[in-house]
């Protein structure tokens, strides 16, 4: 098709987007949704996925997810179901998803969401393999700061369907009571929330937690992070990206990138100075590390429970079905 029609909400216009990036910069703490802005970025995601994310890497890991799809899929048995891919990125999952969901005689719809115009239109591009473009409807937001998406869903091209939000790869990258209660309130009775999570393997969680560095703290994710610092106008010989595990939210650890300047730089953006001193550092990007038990502990707190899980071998990667408690 010559076209595609992508609806954009309100907290994605460019006020608001302008807002969430002043607010970065003067926290010194970078909301992560800027890593995907740009089809540039997108790019460089995609690659670094293909090539560290076990979930792409290591086919017991990509069976694990093929399981929990075919498994899910059995359960589900209304004749509309509503796909609703929160955190889309490139729609690889939801796409062999809806593959499964469509050897049924249901009828299929699917919502790729994402703050990425250009990640949505990637996720819609492998859904159309599965689905009709008109069954198909791309929402740019950002789950973080968008207020009524209840309403927006609710008022859906289907919606009498059963819906069933996916949460891949995302919830490592959000604050355990920010994004949760956000989880919560979006997912009825009737409703499914798919989700995985990057875990620390083995039994003692810090020990798992180092194990999993390498994954983060390599070339192509040093070039995928720091493209954000370098069209800011930040040049790569004013310091250097460091990563470093730090205790989180809820006795949680996670890893951190934060870029360390060797020296002074001063940027402008909308008008705005800032300026960083030598030795200062600004935090670019974190993703909580969980266990099995973590997950379901944290869902309990904001309604939600998990009725099947499935763990990759590696111990890495969790799968999670869940419902309202």
């Amino acid at each position: 098709m010559s076209t595609a029609n992508v609806t954009i909400h309100a907290s994605q216009f460019p006020e608001n987007v302008r807002r969430d990036l002043l607010t970065s910069l003067r926290t010194r703490r970078v909301n992560h949704k800027f890593h995907y802005d740009s089809h540039k970025q997108t790019q460089k995601w995609l690659a670094l996925h293909e090539a560290h994310s076990p979930a792409r890497t290591d086919k017991n890991c990509l069976d694990t997810y093929d399981l929990a799809f075919i498994e899910t899929a059995k359960k589900i048995a209304a004749k509309k179901i509503h796909v609703i891919g929160l955190g889309c990125g490139g729609g690889q999952k939801d796409a062999r998803l809806l593959e499964l969901l469509k050897k049924s005689d249901q009828e299929i719809f699917y919502t790729p969401s994402d703050v990425s115009v250009p990640m949505t239109l990637v996720a819609r591009e492998a859904a159309l393999k599965f689905l009709p473009a008109k069954n198909c409807f791309p929402f740019v937001c950002d789950l973080a700061t968008a207020e009524n998406l209840n309403e927006i869903f609710a008022q859906s091209p289907a919606p009498k369907a059963q819906c069933l939000f996916t949460f891949f790869g995302m919830i490592p990258n959000f604050e355990p009571d920010e994004i949760l209660p956000k989880l919560a309130a979006l997912i009825r009775k009737k409703d499914f929330l798919l989700f995985s999570a990057n875990l620390a393997p083995g039994n003692d969680y810090a020990a798992g937690v180092k194990k999993i560095l390498p994954q983060y703290d390599n070339a192509l994710t040093h070039d995928w992070l720091l493209t954000f610092l370098l069209d800011l106008g930040i040049d790569l010989g004013d310091g250097e990206l460091r990563f470093g595990i730090e205790d989180g939210a809820l006795k949680l650890k996670r890893v951190t990138a934060k870029f360390h300047f060797s020296r002074a730089r001063e940027i402008v953006v909308y008008g705005e100075k800032f300026k960083f001193r030598r030795g200062e550092s600004i935090q670019i990007f974190f993703s909580y590390r969980y266990t099995p038990e973590r997950v379901g502990k944290n869902l309990v707190r904001h309604g939600l429970k998990v009725q099947t899980q499935w763990l990759a071998p590696s111990g890495e990667e969790g799968v999670f079905l869940c419902r309202r408690a």
